[in-house]
């Protein structure tokens, strides 16, 4: 069965570098790779490093398939041909957001049960950067997208060093905060819907604990302009992007992390939002490569890395859902990518060789001059 996974997810390596020579053809982007000239002046200024990973994934036929690519413009135009895409990087652990996003965060599969309000196990990447190189808090932020993830910032400290972990802002509970007993709180029910995974089907958040001091001393926003700025958004993702934005500009973090979560819709079933998801998320991930190239704090030092946690059902696999659910645990719904670009990363470059979820951890390591040794996972050679 192992060896049956790996030959599909070599199939699908192989199907979504072709899918994007194709697409790369059509639009006359440069077929050779190279490594840009800023290379030797971003060691010398320290470097920053931005995480976008995705709460739910999306397969290929949405997406890199000649079929799905109208609905990633931003990547395949315009992030890709500047990024070494990884084709082939497989999550052998539980297919559950946030413990697949925490096992991404440490390098190591957590194996707690996706709906448990805890801290992970193991150290995470936020531990080992601040510990390592001695930074303070306000250099390392996560943006989160529900409930479970307001843990994911600090592991349980049973292996490392306490009170190194990154705080860990939630937009939505942030908002409901803000909202208290707004007039037409109903108006902003579609931004504050938790989760959209729990088999209980999580309903809106109801009265949460979150400091509205978070806004005002933290994001430097009051809550009538907060308020007044959801109302102009369509999604929980735009939310979070605009907190980054602003975390961007109050404290210019070495190591931000956001998880974007709005693909995940799927599992109400329906295609149409499904695909919305989808191209929301690749218009704010192009969103968010334009806000850092138009920062002077970011601009030429950073590096951007990009993938989802795991994928999701085939449609031919009769245990599952397809689109909607990623429960089966087969070769598609565990096969996913990932891109990094930057000023030092080779450009229109593919990696077609088999990589691990949790080689994340140490690839950041790596980069930005860090041990990670409590992770599993092996650095990505291609981006260092």
């Amino acid at each position: 069965m192992i060896e049956n996974l790996r030959q599909i997810a070599q199939q699908t390596a192989w199907t979504r570098r072709d899918f994007l020579r194709s697409a790369a053809g059509a639009i006359g982007y440069a077929a050779t790779s190279h490594v840009s000239p800023l290379h030797a002046a971003v060691r010398q200024q320290g470097r920053k490093t931005v995480v976008v990973t995705f709460g739910g994934g999306a397969r290929d036929v949405e997406t890199f398939a000649p079929s799905g690519q109208e609905n990633i413009p931003h990547l395949i135009q315009e992030l890709i041909p500047q990024a070494t895409f990884c084709t082939q990087v497989v999550n052998h652990g539980i297919l559950g957001h946030y413990v697949a996003t925490a096992s991404l965060a440490t390098g190591v599969y957590e194996t707690f049960d996706n709906f448990a309000l805890v801290a992970p196990n193991h150290p995470t990447v936020f531990e080992y950067y601040r510990k390592g190189l001695g930074r303070p808090p306000n250099d390392v932020w996560v943006i989160a997208p529900s409930n479970g993830f307001n843990r994911i910032g600090q592991s349980s400290g049973a292996n490392f060093a306490r009170g190194y972990g990154a705080p860990v802002i939630l937009p939505k509970h942030l908002l409901n905060a803000a909202l208290g007993e707004h007039p037409n709180r109903g108006a902003f029910n579609f931004l504050l819907q938790d989760s959209y995974e729990d088999p209980m089907s999580t309903p809106v958040l109801g009265h949460t604990d979150v400091p509205l001091s978070r806004l005002t001393d933290v994001l430097h926003l009051s809550v009538e302009d907060f308020t007044r700025h959801a109302q102009t958004l369509s999604s929980a993702d735009e939310l979070s992007v605009y907190v980054m934005r602003q975390l961007m500009r109050q404290f210019a973090p070495s190591l931000l992390w956001i998880t974007l979560h709005d693909m995940d819709v799927a599992h109400a079933g329906a295609y149409s939002l499904y695909i919305e998801g989808i191209q929301r998320t690749d218009r704010l991930c192009g969103e968010i490569w334009r806000m850092i190239q138009n920062d002077p704090e970011y601009h030429g030092r950073t590096t951007m890395f990009i993938l989802p946690d795991f994928g999701r059902d085939s449609d031919m696999d009769a245990s599952g859902n397809g689109f909607q659910h990623h429960r089966t645990g087969d070769a598609l719904s565990r096969t996913t990518w990932m891109m990094a670009l930057g000023p030092h990363i080779r450009q229109n470059t593919t990696v077609n060789r088999p990589l691990d979820s949790v080689d994340l951890v140490p690839t950041l390591g790596a980069l930005m001059g860090f041990q990670t040794p409590g992770a599993k996972g092996r650095t990505i050679v291609e981006v260092i």
